[in-house]
């Protein structure tokens, strides 16, 4: 099977679990948070929709925040990106075994708890890396009522990432790309929810055409406007395309134009330039991803450890995944939020002392909205 087919039924599980926990007396604060929640939604003209029918919209999307924060968990363990720290979760060769070893030293200090939790401690451990707090930072749905899911629920995602074929021996689904390629992430944004591909009219945009458009549009644009202070936006931004082709001609542009500076401070021009809008959260959280991915791999990072240079600057400019910003502050950093219904935004700026890449209240961005 392939991984979108598994996925995709992992995400139905997920999503029965949820739903079946959502009116459960032994958890009431969720039943009463989820109501809550709705009449915000109304109150604030975000829905004309009956509560089940919102309640499920919201369930598929908590549920896509469980397998896809485990598949950007997996990939960046699986290419190391995350080193020195351990995989959890799963990964190649012995790096299964070291993950199971994680797995039985957290019980053996948590023994009351579940793989609901050591999920949520794996996501919270990952947030601390730079660039990562726009990934699995508290803002992730997964913490928004961490007790929703079941802890049978957890076991069963966590077990799935550490299946192994009985024929090769090797995991089912192994995320290691020594190029970094994340546009199968595009197939799992386009089809990982019938629901929410109906709902959103999901479709991605072939590379062809992509090239074809930017080619006529933000080429056109460069040449009439230069590339200082050029701002781009995708209004319907997806999974990422147009933001993470653009990101490349710019960067190419300013290679070409400055061959002499620091590659980071480029990126970081490139990334300042680069804006984007989706009412999707989870899309929103695919191109961000892809995004921090893109630019570690043009300045050189391996490591997502790397990415912050010294304590007096920030990390990676993007807001959180899951709809907050963050500003770089003199003493680390601040969360800001300068937007309603939803939308937050948080902006880039670059170090060139410290080759850095640090945070900042604009741009470049990737909203998410509701309405």
């Amino acid at each position: 099977m392939s991984l979108l087919t598994d996925l995709q039924a992992r995400l139905r599980t997920l999503e029965a679990d949820l739903l079946e926990r959502s009116d459960s007396d032994a958890i009431p604060e969720v039943r009463q948070t989820l109501y809550s929640e709705y009449r915000k939604a109304q109150e604030a003209e975000r829905t004309a929709q009956i509560y089940e029918t919102w309640r499920e919209d919201y369930i598929t999307q908590v549920a896509a925040a469980w397998v896809l924060s485990c598949v950007f968990a997996r990939f960046l363990e699986d290419n190391r990106l995350i080193d020195p720290i351990p995989p959890t979760i799963s990964g190649p060769g012995e790096r299964l075994v070291r993950a199971r070893d994680e797995h039985e030293l957290y019980f053996r200090t948590h023994p009351t708890e579940t793989d609901r939790e050591y999920l949520l401690h794996t996501f919270r451990s990952l947030s601390a890396l730079p660039g990562a707090s726009d990934i699995f930072g508290q803002h992730n749905p997964v913490h928004e009522l961490p007790n929703w899911l079941s802890g049978d629920a957890a076991g069963q995602l966590l077990r799935f990432f550490q299946r192994i074929d009985a024929e090769t021996g090797a995991l089912v689904h192994d995320f290691t790309d020594p190029d970094w390629a994340t546009r199968f992430l595009g197939d799992l944004y386009q089809d990982l929810s019938e629901a929410a591909r109906k709902k959103y009219a999901l479709l991605q945009t072939p590379k062809f055409v992509e090239e074809f458009i930017l080619d006529r549009t933000l080429e056109p644009a460069l040449e009439e406007f230069g590339l200082q202070d050029f701002r781009m936006i995708d209004p319907a931004c997806g999974s990422g395309h147009f933001l993470l082709g653009s990101f490349g001609r710019l960067l190419d542009r300013w290679q070409r134009q400055e061959p002499g500076t620091n590659v980071r401070v480029l990126a970081q021009r490139a990334l300042d330039s680069v804006c984007g809008v989706d009412v999707n959260p989870y899309a929103a959280a695919i191109a961000r991803f892809r995004l921090l991915l893109a630019a570690m791999k043009e300045s050189g990072i391996k490591r997502m450890a790397d990415a912050g240079v010294s304590d007096s600057c920030g990390v990676w400019g993007f807001v959180d995944s899951w709809c907050t910003g963050w500003r770089s502050a003199g003493d680390g950093l601040a969360r800001t939020r300068s937007c309603v219904s939803e939308r937050r935004s948080g902006r880039a700026v670059s170090d060139s002392e410290a080759g850095a890449l640090s945070c900042g209240g604009g741009e470049p961005a990737i909203y998410h909205g509701e309405g």
